[in-house]
C-alpha cells in the first residue's frame, strides 16, 4: 500500500506522511533481493543497496534522537568517523540486521514527531539550533534523494522499476 500525503491535511501530519511515503519506499526498492544483491556495490564509490539503508537509519536517529537531545541506542557505525563507514555493510552485518537497525530508527525517531510540536528546537550535530518542522523538511529530503539512488540501484540490479509498490 502507498503511504498518500493528506491533500487537506494539517502541517505535522503532511509532513510525516511525506517522509513515510519515501521511508516505505526505500524498504519497497530492497524487497525480494538477495544478500549478494543487496550488498553489490554499483558505483565506483561502492554504493550499494543496503548500505544506503544503513545510512538513512543512521541520519534518521543523528537528526531525530540526537538533536532532541535523545539516546539513539546502539549504532552500526562509528559516529565520529567520517570514513563512510555509515554507508559501508561490513561482513559480519547480517541483511537482517540492516532491515531491523531501519526499522528501530524509524520507530525511535517517530515517537519525536509524536512527541514534539513542530517548532519545538534542538542541536544539530553542527550546532545550530533547527526546529521539528526543519528536520521533518531536511529527513524527507535527504530519503527521497537516497530513495532515488536506490531506484537506480535497483534497476541496474535486476531492471526492476517505479517509485511505489501499486500492490
Amino acid at each position: 500500500m502507498v503511504t498518500i500525503v493528506p491533500f487537506t491535511g494539517g502541517e505535522k501530519e503532511s509532513l510525516h506522511a511525506a517522509l513515510d511515503r519515501h521511508r516505505d519506499a526505500v524498504l519497497w526498492k530492497v524487497r525480494g533481493l538477495d544478500d549478494e544483491q543487496l550488498r553489490r556495490p554499483l558505483t565506483p564509490s561502492g554504493t550499494n543497496l543496503l548500505g544506503l539503508v544503513k545510512h538513512l537509519g543512521g541520519a534518521e536517529l543523528g537528526w531525530f534522537r540526537q538533536t532532541f537531545g535523545r539516546a539513539t541506542g546502539p549504532l552500526p557505525f562509528d559516529v565520529d568517523a567520517d570514513d563512510g563507514s555509515d554507508l559501508r555493510i561490513e561482513p559480519h552485518e547480517s541483511t537482517a540486521e540492516v532491515l531491523a537497525f531501519y526499522a528501530r530508527a524509524r520507530a525511535a525517531c517517530d515517537e519525536v514527531i509524536a512527541e514534539l510540536d513542530l517548532d519545538d528546537t534542538g542541536t544539530s550535530w553542527s550546532g545550530r539550533t533547527v526546529s521539528l518542522r526543519w528536520v521533518l523538511i531536511h529527513m524527507t529530503t535527504e530519503t527521497a534523494r537516497h530513495a532515488g539512488h536506490l531506484d537506480i540501484l535497483r534497476e541496474l540490479t535486476d531492471g526492476a522499476t517505479g517509485d511505489h509498490d501499486r500492490s
